[in-house]
């Protein structure tokens, strides 16, 4: 029980100045806490490699593709434009067509006996 105590008696003293994650490293290796579960198998292959994080002070690599210049700024700009509206020209056919059609008679459901 004097040894109990004592660890228990540490360990409180102790955990102010301890960040926590070597009592619960140690809980975990004693088996007290949660089992680990491995991840559905759906979940692992939907998960792409390569996850890690960058270290804190590290730049990220350059990037393969550059910024668009002005010009091809206003080019794309020009593109979406030309295909929003003809868009905009293929929805207003298709309503036309939709509201000339008129929807099937509801059938007939013979009486009930």
């Amino acid at each position: 029980m004097a040894r109990l105590a004592l660890l228990s008696t540490c360990l409180a003293a102790g955990g102010c100045v301890l960040d926590g994650a070597s009592v619960r490293d140690a809980a975990k290796s004693a088996g007290f806490g949660p089992k680990e579960v491995a991840a559905p198998d759906f979940v692992a292959q939907s998960r792409r490699g390569g996850g890690d994080f960058l270290p804190v002070g590290e730049s990220a690599p350059p990037r393969e593709t550059r910024a668009k210049s002005a010009a091809g700024v206003k080019a794309l700009e020009a593109d979406l434009d030309a295909s929003r509206q003809r868009n905009e020209v293929k929805g207003r056919d298709a309503a036309k067509v939709g509201g000339a059609v008129k929807p099937p008679a509801p059938p007939k459901v013979p009486p009930a006996e």
